[in-house]
């Protein structure tokens, strides 16, 4: 049966007009997303990236390295989305990459201690404690822990 029957109203969603299509449709799943795989970061330099994420922020390399063109990171925890780094013009203004850490008072202590200046940490009214800091190629982290 052909799928002329199906009305599209936006990109996201469609109409069914009778049941023949239902019935057509049936088989198909809704798609869902099941977990956020790797997000790729644009690096002007692999070596500093690397060694920001790698010894600074004590995440695993799982790929790659300081002279590889593409590398990948991943949070000791094995079920973390992984952290892409591709060698290439960075981008500016894109958004923000949240990272979950078991005390962000501490974790902004060791990262001050080691000259880097992040914001000072403050308690979000959606229940969270974080702060914010541009990674080595101004990349906006925010690093995170829900409050109790």
């Amino acid at each position: 049966m052909p799928l002329g029957h199906l009305r599209w109203l936006s990109p996201y969603a469609c109409h069914k007009e009778d049941s023949n299509v239902a019935e057509v449709n049936s088989w198909r799943m809704e798609p869902t997303i099941e977990k956020i795989s790797a997000v790729t970061l644009r690096v002007a330099n692999m070596m500093e990236s690397v060694r920001f994420y790698r010894d600074v922020l004590g995440m695993e390399i799982l790929y790659g390295g300081e002279d590889a063109g593409f590398s990948s990171l991943r949070a000791k925890d094995a079920q973390s989305a992984i952290l892409n780094l591709e060698q290439g013009d960075t981008v500016t203004r894109w958004g923000r990459l949240v990272l979950h850490v078991t005390n962000v008072d501490a974790l902004w202590t060791h990262l001050n201690e080691r000259g880097f200046d992040p914001e000072i940490p403050q308690d979000a009214s959606w229940g969270e404690r974080y702060f914010h800091m541009p990674d080595p190629d101004g990349h906006q982290l925010s690093f995170a822990r829900p409050l109790q």
